[in-house]
């Protein structure tokens, strides 16, 4: 019984530790036509931070996009354009950038 304790953990264990390699800061920049003043940014960037896994947001008026830095095991690309959609600025992916992993 005690063997069959210790392998179930080390199980648990290895397999926690092989998830944990596979997750990756990814980044992406997303192309959101429809900031049309100075205040829309900071309502994509409000939009934008509140999805879970987001780590940093940066918005740029001037060229229209926002480039956001999300773990990509808490998030994904559709929850991203999903967030700014429904805050009233739909976007779509530029491109995306694998940054580092953990």
């Amino acid at each position: 019984m005690l063997k069959s304790i210790i392998l179930t953990t080390s199980f648990v264990t290895a397999l926690s530790t092989s998830i944990f390699a596979y997750a990756a800061i990814q980044q992406v920049t997303l192309e959101v036509a429809g900031m049309t003043c100075s205040s829309c940014p900071i309502t994509v960037k409000k939009a934008l931070s509140k999805v879970k896994g987001v780590q940093q947001v940066t918005t740029d008026f001037k060229h229209k996009q926002a480039v956001v830095s999300f773990d990509d095991t808490q998030t994904t690309l559709q929850k991203l354009t999903d967030a700014t959609a429904n805050a009233g600025y739909p976007s779509k992916i530029k491109n995306t950038l694998l940054k580092k992993t953990p």
